[in-house]
C-alpha cells in the first residue's frame, strides 16, 4: 500500500510538471460567420465578392455566407433577404457592398437598417452609402453615420488620417493615395459618427469628406468607407487591411493596438 501512494504521488508531481513546462496550445476560436450582400448596380461585384471574401479571410477568422444578386435590376433591386422578419438572424455580422440607389419604399428601407438596432454589427462599403439614398426616410443613414447624395468624377486623389490612434486605423498611413475611385460628397454627420480619415477633392485643399469612420446605431457598431469603387483599390493589402480591422473592431475583437483578439486572426 505504501508503495502504491508513493507512485500515486509521483505520478501527480509528473503531471503537475508537465502542465508547468508544456506550452499551452493557442486554439483558435469559432470563426465569425459574415454575410456579405452584394450586387446592383455600377461595379465590378463578381470580381469583389472574391476579394473581399478572400482577402479578409487571408486576414481575420472569418466564415462567409455570400448573396449576390440584382445586377440587372441595376439601382431598382431590393434584395431578398431582407424580406425576411428576423434577416440577420445567424450572422454575427453583415457586410453591405450593395448598390440600390432607386429603392426609394420606406417600410422597406427601414426594416433592413432596423436589422441592425439590436446588435448585429454592420460594415459598409462603397455604393452601399448611396443605396437607399432617395428613401425619404432618416433610418438608412442613421445606420450609415453620415449623407451622401453625389460622388466626384473617377480619379486619384489623397487620403489623410484623422484619428491616428484609433485601432482600425493603426497600420493605416497618415498619408494615402488612392487609385483612380470616386470622392463621396459627405453632407451630413449623425451624432455617434466618428471620421477617421478624410479625403482632399484635387486642386481644392479646404474641401475636405469623411472617406473612413465608425457609428454607433443602436447596440451596433458600424464601420464605413467609401473608398472602393474599382477592383484595383479594393485589392490592395492596405485596403483589405482596413476593411479587415474595420470588420473585426465592429464585432469588438479587434485591440487597442489594431491586432485581431486571440482567435481572431489569421489562421
Amino acid at each position: 500500500m505504501k508503495n502504491l501512494v508513493i507512485r500515486h504521488s509521483s505520478f501527480v508531481i509528473f503531471v503537475a510538471t508537465l502542465l508547468l513546462v508544456v506550452p499551452r496550445v493557442s486554439w483558435a476560436a469559432e470563426p465569425l460567420r459574415a454575410l456579405l450582400i452584394t450586387g446592383g448596380c455600377c461595379h465590378d461585384y463578381e470580381a469583389q465578392k472574391k476579394i473581399l471574401s478572400e482577402g479578409i479571410s487571408a486576414r481575420a477568422n472569418v466564415t462567409w455566407t455570400i448573396l449576390h444578386e440584382g445586377d440587372n435590376e441595376a439601382k431598382t433591386h431590393e434584395f431578398s433577404i431582407y424580406q425576411k422578419p428576423d434577416w440577420t438572424k445567424g450572422f454575427d455580422v453583415i457586410v453591405h457592398n450593395e448598390c440600390s440607389g432607386m429603392v426609394t419604399n420606406v417600410a422597406f428601407v427601414e426594416h433592413i437598417a432596423k436589422g441592425h438596432a439590436d446588435g448585429v454589427p454592420a460594415v459598409v462599403i462603397h455604393c452601399s452609402i448611396h443605396s437607399y439614398r432617395n428613401s425619404t426616410t432618416d433610418e438608412w443613414r442613421n445606420l450609415l453615420g453620415l449623407k451622401s447624395m453625389r460622388h466626384q468624377q473617377r480619379r486619384p486623389f489623397e487620403v489623410e488620417t484623422i484619428k491616428p490612434d484609433h485601432p482600425v486605423m493603426k497600420g493605416w498611413p497618415l498619408k494615402w493615395k488612392d487609385d483612380p475611385d470616386e470622392l463621396y460628397e459627405i453632407i451630413k454627420l449623425w451624432p455617434d459618427c466618428t471620421p477617421l480619415a478624410e479625403a482632399i477633392t484635387p486642386g481644392k485643399p479646404s474641401d475636405r469628406h469623411p472617406v473612413i469612420w465608425i457609428n454607433k446605431y443602436g447596440k451596433a457598431r458600424v464601420f464605413g468607407t467609401t473608398l472602393g469603387h474599382g477592383n484595383e483599390t479594393m485589392s490592395r493589402s492596405e485596403y483589405l487591411d482596413l476593411v479587415a480591422r474595420g470588420l473585426l473592431w465592429a464585432c469588438g475583437k479587434l485591440d487597442d493596438d489594431g491586432k485581431p483578439k486571440a482567435g481572431y486572426g489569421k489562421q
